[in-house]
């Protein structure tokens, strides 16, 4: 076989003899990846291809009313959290994507998945990246049982797919696909085209057999999910495991989802015996909150169906460049410049001569507008040297003249910040228009910014 090197853009899988900076294809940047293939035999009857992705018998179209549903839609995996981030369970043959940082806890989390799926359903984890005696470290000290699972160590998918059918399994668990390649395939296994094929022949088993199979994927240095972009779209559910390797907490995203809600998270801590669920994640960002501290406010923002509960830290300090510092951990920056500009417009507050520094505790990242006024009043709080009181909380989006704007589910946020002992709570005056809310505590409805400045500067604000 004669082989060739091409390189192959990893978002729309066009091909080029050299690489090239920009793709033709679809416009993407540095996205060419370099990429051995081989030509195929012309008197193959079946081509490579078609080998790995061939269904057994021929497919025909069947009448909608004729289509039975199938006898269980969805299997639980013990983990209260990541049933959530799913919809339910694992949905009856469809295949997920869980990509993470390296030593995030991917393998630790499935291990004890496989351990509680193996008490009603036969589970064939499928590592290519540690041994037998790897795993069976690892499985002693999770305390796992072991009843009705079966490992195995490969990386070659024809091999795979043959024990799959000798095993027969509900669940396969494969860590990861970037190390599983074909024999049929010229590359070396991680490549795109590698990736690409050989999850498409797991898809295509999880479809005819009726089997949940969960892949596992790196991610390369820009945080995405290493091989071609196809991939994510060929999957049913994509998760992102996230935290900080330095902090015990971490996060389950779904960016993709066929079979639920994508706003859902899960929320784990990482013990000594494994993940365990955190199951009231408000109470663990809240945990060893300075009393009494200028910048810092408590924000409540909506995570799918859940309210959360963080907290919110700024520091604003005289700087000594010519240009200010702006430092944002947890909220986007571009969000944060634009509460800045709209502050500093509308109040004179001078924020271009100060460094800023912000940052949502526990790793969190608050990607919701209903954040605004809990950033806003944490900066004006650092800048003046007078502190939020620590019963208040704030919800609200900002408007780029300076307006407070209406946002969902308060009545949901506003039970939330009850049951966590606070007493008043900011809320747009929008929003209690809208609908009458009862509380138990105390709601301070603002229509505009300077409101806010009013509440916790009740003196003229050329103090600051």
């Amino acid at each position: 076989m004669k082989l060739k090197t091409v390189y192959v853009c990893s978002e729309c899988t066009y091909k080029s003899p050299k690489w090239m900076g920009k793709c033709p294809g679809c416009g993407a940047w540095n996205s060419f990846v370099e990429d051995v293939i081989g030509e195929e035999p012309k008197s193959a009857s079946l081509s490579p291809r078609r080998a790995l992705t061939a269904r057994t018998g021929e497919q025909h179209a069947t009448p909608y009313k004729e289509m039975e549903m199938p006898s269980y839609i969805r299997t639980a995996t013990g983990l209260g959290e990541l049933d959530r981030v799913l919809g339910g369970g694992l949905v009856l043959g469809s295949v997920v994507l869980l990509a993470g940082e390296p030593g995030i806890g991917k393998s630790t989390l499935l291990m004890q998945i496989s351990d509680i799926l193996g008490s009603h359903r036969k589970v064939l984890y499928i590592s290519g990246e540690e041994s037998e005696g790897q795993l069976k470290l690892r499985a002693e000290r999770l305390s796992v049982a072991g009843d009705n699972l079966f490992i195995l160590t490969e990386t070659n998918i024809e091999r795979i797919l043959t024990e799959i059918d000798r095993v027969k399994p509900d669940v396969v668990i494969v860590d990861s696909i970037q190390t599983v390649y074909s024999d049929n395939i010229a590359s070396t296994p991680g490549a795109v085209t590698q990736v690409r094929e050989t999850a498409l022949a797991f898809i295509n088993k999880a479809k005819t057999d009726n089997i949940s199979v969960i892949l596992v994927g790196h991610v390369n240095k820009e945080g995405t999910i290493a091989g071609p972009k196809v991939l994510e779209h060929m999957v049913d559910a994509v998760l992102y495991f996230e935290g900080e390797r330095q902090q015990t907490y971490r996060i389950i995203r779904a960016i993709k989802n066929r079979y639920g809600s994508t706003n859902e998270i899960g929320v784990f801590e990482m013990t000594d015996e494994g993940l365990a669920e955190v199951e009231n994640p408000s109470e663990m960002l809240l945990a060893g909150r300075p009393q009494n501290t200028p910048g810092n406010c408590a924000v409540c923002t909506m995570e799918g169906t859940r309210p959360l509960i963080a907290e919110i830290q700024a520091l604003v300090s005289a700087t000594a460049f010519p240009a200010p510092r702006r430092t944002s951990n947890g909220i986007d920056y571009n969000r944060l410049c634009l509460i800045l500009a709209v502050l500093e417009k509308r109040l004179g507050l001078r924020f271009s001569q100060n460094d800023v520094y912000l940052n949502v505790i526990g790793g969190m990242h608050l990607d919701e507008p209903a954040s605004d006024v809990a950033v806003g009043m944490a900066l004006i709080s650092s800048l003046a040297d007078r502190a939020v009181p620590d019963d208040l909380i704030a919800i609200g989006e900002l408007g780029l003249s300076g307006e407070c704007r209406a946002v969902s589910g308060l009545e949901y946020r506003v039970k939330e910040a009850t049951r966590l002992g606070f007493r008043r709570a900011v809320v747009p005056a929008r929003s209690l228009e809208k609908r009458q809310i009862k509380a138990e505590i105390e709601l301070i409805p603002i229509n505009s910014i300077f409101e806010i400045l009013k509440l916790l500067l009740p003196q003229d604000k050329k103090e600051i």
